[in-house]
């Protein structure tokens, strides 16, 4: 099969699941929302496939490649799962503008784990005025935790403010008396980090913190502020943006001979994207947060779920550098909307998929790491609990400790 390319727009069509010999339904559903057929399940969803931070563009491929998987072994329910999924460049606008078409042009069932924090700010209350599930959507900002006021916005991701406070612990148990360098993105992502951080640090935080500066996702570079951060005479630098930054910031701190303890956002952890592009001697020791387990890491070579997941992108992403973080979790978002969906049994109203959504008790997604579940309820979305600190060695993402509950913190 040839590697799914970054396009536009990436679809699994008709002719697809004929080729993969799927059935069609034998029993019609008692109650079938819009995109549903007895022989299609109509999803859409928007990723990055260019723009600032299309360095995630596997994310989106991996869910459509998953699907490919889903409809090559029967579907679910007989029924083909047809994702169609845009590219939305990291734009609000372009995000609203994709996402109006999929609702009313392509008549789909849900949205299916839209990405990013500003992507799905911009499309947050179109889609719940509408009553489209945006089902497992990937962002850690507070704003999509709030079942009463968006009942039909469904996060999948550890919460930032609560990612923020874990860090702030554990600077406080290693560092206690440390200066604070923060450099965040300006948008909920950034800000939401940064103000689990202070609630994390309490009353220290106006002591330890001696400079913070923010920056734009159209900036070039923000080498400069590394620059503002050493001579602020921190030695702990903390970075809450995107891999393209953080990698900008290693790389200039470890020019300026600067060693502080580097902390950056679990978002920007990984080391395809972020740590090889710095250098991976100047990564050494930086600290973020996982839950997901790394499939190019030697030491989890054997473990069943790695397997699966290197046959999976074997087959379906060929091309994929698997120092890529971002194509496991688009694999474990689609993994948790298959079983969304297969819990609806016959009953493929949106609204039933919405119960089916909120009511998840102790699911483990197949590349999680050991300790860390999922589970939510109607009156509280959040889906994640636990995070796993862990260090940059020069391989691999070693971990400090174990995981560690969140939900007390943020």
């Amino acid at each position: 099969m040839k590697a799914l390319s970054r396009r536009s727009v990436i679809r699994l069509g008709a002719a697809t699941a004929a080729l993969a010999g799927i059935p069609r339904s034998t029993k019609a559903a008692t109650s079938a929302g819009p995109g549903v057929t007895d022989s299609e399940i109509k999803l859409g969803t928007t990723a990055y496939y260019s723009g600032p931070a299309s360095t995630a563009a596997a994310y989106g491929q991996a869910q459509v490649a998953y699907f490919q998987m889903v409809n090559e072994r029967g579907g679910i329910n007989g029924r083909k799962v047809n994702l169609i999924s845009l590219d939305n460049a990291f734009s609000p606008p372009k995000a609203l503008e994709q996402t109006r078409k999929l609702v009313e042009s392509e008549d789909v069932f849900a949205i299916a784990g839209s990405l990013g924090t500003p992507t799905n700010v911009a499309i947050q209350k179109y889609l719940n005025s509408k009553g489209v599930p945006n089902l497992f959507l990937t962002s850690g900002a507070e704003r999509f935790n709030d079942p009463k006021t968006f009942p039909w916005i469904v996060p999948f991701y550890p919460i930032y403010a609560a990612q923020g406070a874990l860090f702030a612990k554990h600077i406080l148990r290693e560092r206690p008396s440390a200066k604070l360098a923060i450099q965040y993105e300006n948008d909920d992502l950034g800000r939401d980090y940064v103000k689990g951080l202070k609630q994390g640090l309490g009353d220290k935080a106006s002591s330890m913190i001696v400079k913070e500066l923010s920056h734009e996702l159209s900036d070039p570079t923000i080498d400069a502020q590394i620059v503002d951060f050493k001579a602020s005479g921190a030695d702990v630098l903390i970075q809450f943006t995107q891999s393209k930054f953080a990698a900008q910031g290693i790389r200039a701190a470890a020019g300026m001979d600067w060693h502080p303890m580097h902390i950056v956002a679990s978002n920007a952890g990984s080391i395809g994207t972020t740590f090889i592009p710095a250098g991976i001697e100047a990564s050494k020791g930086v600290i973020t947060a996982i839950w997901e387990r790394n499939p190019a890491d030697p030491t989890q070579a054997d473990h069943p779920a790695v397997k699966d997941f290197k046959a999976f992108a074997a087959k379906y992403m060929p091309n994929l550098d698997l120092n890529n973080a971002a194509a496991v979790p688009g694999y474990n978002n689609a993994y948790m909307i298959e079983q969304a969906l297969k819990r609806c049994g016959t009953e493929l109203s949106r609204e039933n998929l919405l119960k089916q959504s909120t009511t998840l008790r102790d699911i483990i997604p197949p590349m999680f790491i050991d300790g860390i579940g999922v589970s939510n309820s109607p009156t509280d979305y959040r889906a994640i609990h636990h995070l796993q600190l862990t260090r940059f060695d020069g391989s691999t993402l070693a971990p400090i400790g174990s995981p560690e509950l969140i939900d007390h913190l943020g």
